[in-house]
Formats: structure tokens, sequence, C-alpha cells
């Protein structure tokens, strides 16, 4: 995945692109040289080695258990934890043994089912687009906790109740925890690419996404009635959790899941940025700083190359390249928070 209102919805949009990229790329599956290594996936899988390599783990069963040695000849719980068993440590080393003789015979990397042939980092699947993730995590976590601060120690708050004078503070709450649990799921999904961290991911990116649309509408209109709030909210955030519980328990209907995360994007997108133009915010350009910055990085995810060295591919860079982004996002979150309180306290005098 992705990750922030506004512009960066296109990352999340993009987010619900992969599936597509990925299913219509797989060069690798029909290439000659792979269908002579499929019997390097056989023959693996029965003596538990290719060429010098062995794996420990080929002599134990699905559920980790050893067929034949004692209880502590189990595999190693990180092992069974990441799913890394026989036939995925198998496939795996096959298919470098066949980039290996691409390479020799002056060809480029081709993908194989679905996904560009990367090389693992102590047992992550894809670690730069998990450092990424961390790191985006992180920065979602530090804009958060700085808005938080903001709020309740820098800005005058209500004598009535002791709450922030913003009337967006706890909308903008709910983003921060929205946006870290979609962050968290994306690492994890690049940390090991399986049927339930596939489906955690992109059900946490649609759910950002919809909650963030949701946001775009009530700040550009600027909805602070609660009952205004709960008729706009109520349906937009129904069809977002009756198209995830469609995604994961009837059908991954990729085609339509990038319909549906496009729709949202580019209606919250240009949202924010009808809203910039019109506004006299102080901080308006930061906002279209996000808006250009997430349109530019949304090339990475069209211009896709393999991963040079076997780590780095365009969708690590897109990664890399919301860090600012989401440091620019927050820093005009947070703008927004002291420029609405100073206009309510001017009111109040």
């Amino acid at each position: 995945m992705l990750l922030i209102g506004g512009g960066l919805a296109f990352f999340v949009s993009l987010l619900c692109f992969v599936p597509i990229i990925i299913i219509d790329a797989s060069v690798g599956d029909s290439n000659p040289l792979y269908n002579l290594h499929r019997g390097c996936v056989e023959y693996c899988e029965k003596t538990g080695c290719v060429g010098d390599k062995c794996f420990q783990h080929c002599r134990f069963s699905s559920d980790g258990v050893s067929v034949d040695g004692p209880w502590y000849m189990q595999e190693p719980l990180y092992l069974r934890w990441k799913h890394w068993d026989c036939q995925t440590d198998c496939r795996y080393h096959c298919m470098l043994d066949t980039e290996r003789d691409r390479q020799m015979d002056g060809h480029g990397p081709v993908k194989y089912h679905g996904k560009w042939p990367f090389k693992r980092a102590f047992g992550i699947q894809e670690p730069v687009s998990v450092a990424f993730s961390a790191l985006n995590l992180a920065m979602q976590f530090h804009g958060w906790l700085s808005f938080f601060i903001l709020l309740y120690y820098k800005l005058p708050q209500s004598p009535q109740n002791r709450k922030p004078y913003y009337e967006f503070s706890g909308l903008w709450h709910i983003y921060g925890l929205v946006a870290m649990n979609a962050w968290f799921w994306s690492a994890v999904f690049h940390s090991r690419d399986v049927d339930y961290t596939e489906k955690l991911d992109y059900s946490s990116a649609v759910a950002l996404l919809g909650y963030s649309f949701t946001l775009a509408i009530l700040r550009t209109f600027n909805v602070r009635g609660e009952a205004a709030r709960v008729m706009v909210a109520a349906p937009l955030l129904a069809f977002v959790t009756t198209h995830i519980l469609y995604l994961n328990c009837y059908k991954l209907d990729y085609g339509m899941n990038m319909v549906v995360c496009v729709a949202m994007g580019i209606a919250q997108l240009l949202l924010w940025a009808v809203w910039a133009g019109v506004t006299r915010h102080p901080s308006r350009w930061k906002l279209w700083t996000v808006v250009v910055g997430s349109g530019l990085a949304m090339l990475l995810e069209i211009y896709d190359f393999p991963p040079y060295k076997g780590y780095i591919d365009a969708h690590a860079i897109w990664h890399a390249s919301t860090i600012p982004l989401t440091f620019l996002w927050w820093s005009f979150i947070k703008d927004d928070a002291e420029y609405r309180t100073s206009i309510l306290l001017k009111k109040v005098k």
C-alpha cells in the first residue's frame, strides 16, 4: 500500500491498482527457463535442496511438525509465522536460479506469479517497501502526536468544557488512527504476501480512502453541525463498509475495487483542489504542494520497473515519496487548527 487526505488520496487509490498490475503482467510464468525450473521446484520439494542450498523445514509437514524427528526438531517459530514453508522456499530459490540464467544470457528480470523477483532480507519479502511503510507509519504517528499536543497544550481551549475550539479535531484524531492502521498493514503485507495479509492491507487502504473522502467533504464544505455530519457520513461509511465486507467475505474483485478506489480518490482530489483555489487559507500553498506532489508520485506506479539489485522498485520509491508529503499534510492540518481557532476566538471576543 499508502495515505493521507486530499491529493494523497491518489496514494490509496494506487494501492488498489496493484493487484491489476500484478495479474496482467507475469511474463516469467511462461518463460521457457522457468518451465525448465519447474522440475527444480518439484525436485526441491522432494529433496529439500536447490543446488548446494538445502532447507531444513522441507522435512516438516504443513502444520510445522517434523515428519521424521522428535518435537525439538519442529520448524522455527519465526518461519512458521512468516509462512515460509518448503514450497515457497523452493519456488523462491528456483526463481533466483532462473533469473541468474537469464542474466547470463543477457536478459533482464521478469515477473513470476505476478511479482518481481525480490531478494529477501531477514526473511522479509520486500524489505525496502517494508522499511518505507514503517517510516510512513512513524511519520503519521509524529503528525498525529504533534497535532494532539498543539490542540491540548498550545492552543487555547473553550472555558466551558475545556475542549479545543477547532471543530474538526475529533475527525482528524480518527483519521490519524485509520492512517496508522493502513500503513501498519502495508508493512505487514510487503513483509509477506499471503491471502490474509493482502485482504487486511487492501481493506485498510479502502477504509482510509473512504474516511478521508468523507473528511474532505466535511472540511471543504465546512460542515459543523452534528446532524449534518451524520447525514453526510452515514451513507458513505455504509458504502465503504459494504465494499470491504464484499471483498473479504464474497469475492476479492480487483477490477471493481479499482473502480471504487479511483472514483473516491479523484473525487476528493477535486474537492481539495477546488477548495484550495477559492479559499483564502494562509496555508493553501501546502495543500497545493500535496495535490501536485501526489500527481507526480502517481507516475512511479505507472512507470513500473524491476527492482534494482533485487530490492528497490518503483513501488518502493513511491512509498518513499509519501513520507515528506505526509509531513507536509499534517503541517497543513495543524495550520488549519490554528487558523480556525484564531477566527473563532475573534468571534468570541
